[in-house]
């Protein structure tokens, strides 16, 4: 099957209904209204995505005590019940605050716009948004943010690009977790990069084991590098404003 990232759905795949089209409209305009605040404060989101028991929490804790003396961070985070995971984060040293969605099997722009009222996002370097552990819901739904990033575990399967394509269709860089695990489960690391480039030519890929730390500076680089980057982009647009 071809892929196209306009409207973010495989070729021919069947088209939303209007209802739905109406939602999507009107998520993507709060999107933009999120895109454009952390814009003017400078601050770079990144949307995390993948199915449940990846590992986004942990990656998120292990971030944080590597980057926390270095940049501004915090994390919203995104959960059908429980606020456990948020208090996992802030006990590795970053404010954070969960979205309790009740039920909902994703985040929605409205969610994260009205979380803001509940975390200072002020002054942030760096926002990130733990999506509710899904590889299809959230994948239709834009939260403002700068880059998504989809991790797959080496305990899922390697086949996962192509039986949730549009989730590796719609992200840049994709996480493969829990390399630690390598050694002793059926997961080759080639065929998942291959899968997921082939559904998106333009999507890195790192290998990373917040257990054993491998890939984990790399991941860090990455995200020091975008910092840098929307920073000096937008100081360029105000310079030419």
């Amino acid at each position: 099957m071809a892929f196209a990232k306009s409207n973010r759905l495989p070729v021919g795949a069947i088209q939303c209904d209007n209802t739905t089209m109406s939602l999507l409209k009107a998520n993507d305009y709060v999107a933009k209204s999120i895109r454009d605040k952390m814009a003017a404060q400078k601050t770079l989101l990144i949307n995390i995505t993948s199915s449940a028991g990846s590992g986004k929490t942990t990656l998120m804790q292990e971030t944080a005590r590597r980057l926390k003396d270095k940049f501004k961070l915090a994390v919203l985070v995104g959960d059908l019940e429980t606020e456990r995971d948020a208090i996992r984060i802030r006990e590795a040293g970053i404010p954070s605050t969960q979205i309790v969605t009740n039920g909902v099997c994703h985040l929605e722009a409205q969610m994260v716009l009205q979380a803001f009222d509940h975390l200072d996002v002020s002054g942030l370097d760096l926002l990130f948004v733990e999506n509710v552990g899904n590889l299809v819901c959230p994948a239709a739904f834009d939260l403002g943010e700068d880059y998504r990033v989809t991790l797959l575990a080496s305990t899922e399967g390697d086949d996962k690009p192509k039986k949730y394509p549009r989730m590796f269709l719609t992200s840049e860089l994709m996480l493969i977790s829990k390399a630690d695990l390598l050694p002793y489960i059926p997961f080759k690391v080639e065929a998942a990069v291959q899968d997921a480039r082939e559904v998106n030519p333009e999507i890195e890929c790192i290998t990373i084991s917040s257990t054993s730390g491998e890939g984990i500076d790399e991941w860090c680089n990455w995200l020091t590098e975008r910092i840098q980057q929307k920073k000096a982009e937008v100081a360029q647009a105000v310079e030419m404003a």
